[in-house]
Protein backbone atom coordinates (compact mmCIF):
# COMPACT_ATOMS: atom_id res chain seq x y z
CA UNK A 1 0.00 0.00 0.00
CA UNK A 2 1.06 3.56 -0.56
CA UNK A 3 2.14 5.28 2.63
CA UNK A 4 1.00 8.79 1.65
CA UNK A 5 -2.58 7.91 0.76
CA UNK A 6 -5.43 7.49 3.21
CA UNK A 7 -9.21 7.46 2.89
CA UNK A 8 -9.40 11.06 4.05
CA UNK A 9 -6.57 13.26 2.87
CA UNK A 10 -5.03 15.58 5.45
CA UNK A 11 -5.19 18.53 3.06
CA UNK A 12 -8.69 19.22 1.70
CA UNK A 13 -8.71 20.76 -1.78
CA UNK A 14 -11.15 23.66 -2.14
CA UNK A 15 -12.83 23.50 -5.55
CA UNK A 16 -14.03 26.52 -7.52
CA UNK A 17 -17.67 26.96 -8.52
CA UNK A 18 -19.09 28.05 -11.87
CA UNK A 19 -18.45 31.73 -12.46
CA UNK A 20 -15.59 32.01 -9.93
CA UNK A 21 -12.42 33.85 -10.92
CA UNK A 22 -9.23 31.80 -10.53
CA UNK A 23 -5.50 32.55 -10.68
CA UNK A 24 -3.51 29.79 -12.39
CA UNK A 25 -0.49 28.85 -10.26
CA UNK A 26 1.22 26.18 -12.40
CA UNK A 27 1.51 25.12 -16.00
CA UNK A 28 1.70 26.77 -19.40
CA UNK A 29 -0.78 29.53 -18.51
CA UNK A 30 0.88 30.32 -15.13
CA UNK A 31 0.03 33.78 -13.79
CA UNK A 32 -3.16 34.28 -15.82
CA UNK A 33 -6.61 34.82 -14.41
CA UNK A 34 -9.77 33.26 -15.79
CA UNK A 35 -13.45 32.61 -15.21
CA UNK A 36 -14.61 29.05 -14.45
CA UNK A 37 -17.01 27.82 -17.16
CA UNK A 38 -16.95 24.08 -16.40
CA UNK A 39 -16.18 21.74 -13.51
CA UNK A 40 -14.89 18.16 -13.73
CA UNK A 41 -13.84 15.63 -11.06
CA UNK A 42 -10.15 16.55 -11.07
CA UNK A 43 -10.10 19.89 -12.90
CA UNK A 44 -11.94 23.00 -14.04
CA UNK A 45 -12.33 24.57 -17.48
CA UNK A 46 -11.49 28.28 -17.41
CA UNK A 47 -11.96 31.00 -20.00
CA UNK A 48 -8.77 33.08 -19.99
CA UNK A 49 -9.37 35.45 -22.90
CA UNK A 50 -10.82 36.08 -26.35
CA UNK A 51 -9.12 35.29 -29.67
CA UNK A 52 -9.41 38.60 -31.58
CA UNK A 53 -9.09 37.00 -35.04
CA UNK A 54 -11.89 34.45 -34.64
CA UNK A 55 -13.80 36.20 -31.82
CA UNK A 56 -13.82 32.90 -29.87
CA UNK A 57 -13.06 32.38 -26.18
CA UNK A 58 -9.67 30.92 -25.21
CA UNK A 59 -10.22 28.09 -22.72
CA UNK A 60 -7.84 25.91 -20.73
CA UNK A 61 -8.17 22.95 -18.36
CA UNK A 62 -6.59 23.37 -14.90
CA UNK A 63 -6.21 20.71 -12.19
CA UNK A 64 -7.74 21.62 -8.81
CA UNK A 65 -4.24 21.62 -7.25
CA UNK A 66 -2.92 24.15 -9.78
CA UNK A 67 -5.10 27.21 -9.18
CA UNK A 68 -6.19 29.61 -6.44
CA UNK A 69 -9.62 31.20 -6.12
CA UNK A 70 -9.56 35.01 -6.48
CA UNK A 71 -11.88 36.82 -4.10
Amino acid sequence: MAEGKTEKQAEEIIKASLGDMIHIAKGEEKGKKGKVVGIRDNSVIAEIGINPKKNEPIKTVVNHKNYNIVK
